[in-house]
């Protein structure tokens, strides 16, 4: 198991490229399983998860050919079905979450998905009944195995089009659903859709392969079913979250940092949240400059005066990965502030580590925390601490690189999920990090 050392304390200072984001990457992969024919993807994140999903496709017979850095070409033209029924397969897909959008391809080209229960994060329950009732709607028959944790889903005859109302606006969800009503027959109207930058960029592609979607961006997606995909080039996003990791790094350890080639666009709330927390960044062309935050940065109140108040929600409100980032970078403002984590009941429960480094955070239940910031007037000192998840992970990180003294992140393969390279990038910019 690998581990961190790194000096903190020290200002950073360089030009940093966001990698492609993550998220996307999981769904345009497993959108390949659609079509014989290539597709080509580029700008793919070189992460644990995204290499384990590529590690599983080929397992399941899809040709791969790496480009060029970050770029592959994949035609699923001769794809082993049996694959779903081994015992390796069982325990390959049971290691990752976004396993699990294999299944509305799979279903709807050629006639049944099985999945064991997907790992990933321990952030709390995340529940897969959105996914299979969709499939259900759909017209598939769904079983399954208690003593495997084991879904399946068939439908022999094929898909037929249907209208339904998703109970949560859950991105996977949406994105399996989509996959799934492109190859079905008839008309699918999908209402309280997600509709994150990365599901627009699934339908975007699909649509480039043929489908016929419409209400892009909005809740309300239709799909006209066509009879088969063909191939397409799509280049990811982008990684939203890693920019605002990045813009979370530039204020907690002071330093003048230039995030290149952010696609402002998709950017959502994310600047505006940042500049709540009284960080200054500027938008130039389609970069984020973010000065030295020499004398601090104060959290600006309500109009009514009451502490500001920073809470997740499905696209277009904050996401909720990056409320991680967001908390650690309020231990040092001038001002206090609300987290009110609305969606998973665990990812709050690192604040104890940042306790431990002298950080004032009061946890009032498993969703909710009031952290009293510090102002820089009390440095965080440097502690030795475990990565729980992939975003608290990189948030211990950004708070060892603030801290007083010489910091260890054990458990870093949980970074290394969500994070490329993370540890030469941050060299690259002078942080003086040691992956041992």
């Amino acid at each position: 198991m690998g581990i961190f050392k790194i000096e903190g304390g020290i200002a950073l200072k360089g030009e940093i490229t966001p990698q492609g984001a993550k998220n996307e990457a999981l769904q345009i992969l497993c959108a390949v399983l659609l079509t014989p024919e290539k597709v080509t993807i580029n700008n793919i994140p070189d992460i644990i998860d995204i290499n384990k999903l590529i590690t599983l496709l080929g397992n399941l017979g899809v040709k791969i050919q790496k480009t060029g850095p970050g770029s592959y070409t994949f035609q699923a033209d001769d794809v082993n079905i049996s694959y779903l029924e081994t015992e390796a397969f069982k325990q390959e897909g049971g290691s990752l979450r976004g396993s699990i959008m294999i299944v509305g391809p799979l279903l709807a080209r050629f006639g049944k998905g099985y999945i064991p229960k997907p790992g990933g994060d321990k952030i709390g329950r995340r529940r897969l009944d959105t996914h299979f009732e969709g499939f259900i709607n759909l017209g598939a028959k769904f079983r399954y195995n208690r003593e495997d944790h084991f879904y399946g889903v068939e439908a022999p005859k094929g898909l037929k089009g249907a209208d339904m109302l998703l109970d949560e606006a859950s991105v996977t969800g949406t994105a399996n659903i989509v996959m799934a009503a492109v190859l079905a027959k008839g008309k699918t109207t999908v209402y309280n859709a997600a509709c994150e930058p990365y599901l627009q960029q699934l339908c975007k592609m699909l649509n480039s392969m043929g489908a016929k979607i419409t209400g892009v961006g909005s809740n309300l997606l239709t799909i006209e079913g066509v009879e088969s995909l063909g191939g397409c080039e799509h280049r990811i996003l982008p990684d939203m979250i890693e920019i605002g990791s990045w813009i979370g790094l530039a204020a907690m350890t002071k330093s003048e940092i230039t995030i290149k080639d952010v696609s402002w666009e998709n950017l959502g709330l994310i600047p505006n949240t940042f500049r709540k927390l009284g960080i200054t960044l500027e938008k130039r062309g389609d970069d984020i400059y973010i000065p030295a935050h020499v004398d601090g940065y104060e959290v600006k109140t309500d109009i009514d005066g009451s502490i500001l108040t920073i809470s997740d929600a499905p696209w277009p409100g904050f996401t909720p990965d990056l409320l991680s980032i967001v908390l650690v970078v309020a231990t040092q403002a001038r001002g206090d502030v609300l987290i009110h984590q609305k969606m998973f009941e665990s990812r709050l429960f690192f604040v104890d580590k940042l306790i431990d480094m002298g950080a004032k955070i009061m946890l009032c239940d498993p969703h909710r925390a009031v952290v009293m910031g510090h102002d820089f007037k009390s440095q965080l000192k440097a502690t030795t601490m475990s990565s729980p998840d992939i975003r608290a992970g990189i948030s211990l990180l950004i708070a060892a690189l603030s801290a007083k003294g010489t910091s260890t992140i054990q458990n870093i393969e949980q970074i290394d999920r969500g994070y490329e390279r993370i540890d030469e990038r941050l060299r690259a910019i002078g942080a003086k990090i040691v992956r041992a």
